[in-house]
């Protein structure tokens, strides 16, 4: 019995360490304005033909957020959970939505998806630098 009640106890615990994980690391605003950013940039790929991603310099960018993070002190796993955590994706979705249509972009309008890739290219912004245009 006594063994249940350690195992259940570090489960909770492990439980609640992961959720204040999660909030922390939302919390960094250096990794989550750099995801915001990869997830802007992905978005403008996929609906402008006339861009295409730096795949490599994205990869690049990625890996530099994941060491920030734990130079933060925060575990490979917790940063994974993160990024992989429903909750978050749907928060960062709205992020990137009202990002996106703040600067212009019509959601059923691939061309300013285009306009909004041009000119973060032309900024030299971190989201355009995750970006080629063709």
């Amino acid at each position: 019995m006594r063994m249940i009640k350690i195992v259940f106890l570090s489960t909770a615990l492990l439980g609640a360490t992961s959720a204040n994980a999660l909030e922390a690391l939302r919390n960094v605003e250096a990794v989550d304005t750099g995801l915001r950013d990869v997830a802007i940039a992905n978005e403008v790929r996929k609906k402008c033909d006339a861009i295409s991603a730096r795949m490599i310099r994205a990869h690049g960018f990625l890996g530099d957020l994941k060491s920030y993070a734990q130079a933060q002190g925060f575990t490979k796993e917790e940063i994974d959970a993160h990024v992989d955590d429903d909750v978050e994706r749907a928060r960062m979705k709205e992020i990137v939505l009202a990002y996106m249509t703040s600067n212009g972009v019509d959601l059923d309008d691939p061309q300013t998806y285009c306009a909004l890739g041009h000119a973060e290219i032309a900024r030299n912004s971190q989201i355009g630098s995750l970006l080629r245009a063709r």
